[in-house]
């Protein structure tokens, strides 16, 4: 099974979580994500990631200059956001048990 595809709701919602936390910005997701264990992800991957949750209104961006000097953009979590977070907890742990009531019989084998 691709990787890649089993990731990607994940990967939105472990996003969205990290945005949630405070007002960041992409580097430091990326950090975050690869420190949680999610390797070799680049710009290429979390952008698109951020650009659909602001399209979607989840989280809010807003550009400004960095303590370095470029212009940097800085998200947040909306309500709706939040809302959809706790949404996505939900649903993230129903599938999880779920799926472990299943797959953790296979180790039992």
């Amino acid at each position: 099974m691709d990787n890649a595809q089993l990731m990607k709701g994940v990967l939105e919602g472990c996003v969205l979580s990290i945005v949630a936390r405070g007002e960041t910005y992409g580097y430091e997701i990326l950090g975050i994500l690869e420190e949680a264990g999610f390797e070799s992800l680049g710009e290429g991957t979390l952008y698109p990631v951020l650009t659909r949750l602001d399209k979607n209104g989840l989280i809010a961006c807003r550009k400004a200059k960095s303590p370095l000097g470029p212009i940097r953009k800085y998200y947040s979590v909306t309500e709706k956001g939040r809302q959809e977070l706790q949404d996505f907890l939900k649903r993230y742990r129903l599938l999880t048990q779920s799926a472990e009531a299943i797959l953790g019989k296979e180790s039992e084998s």
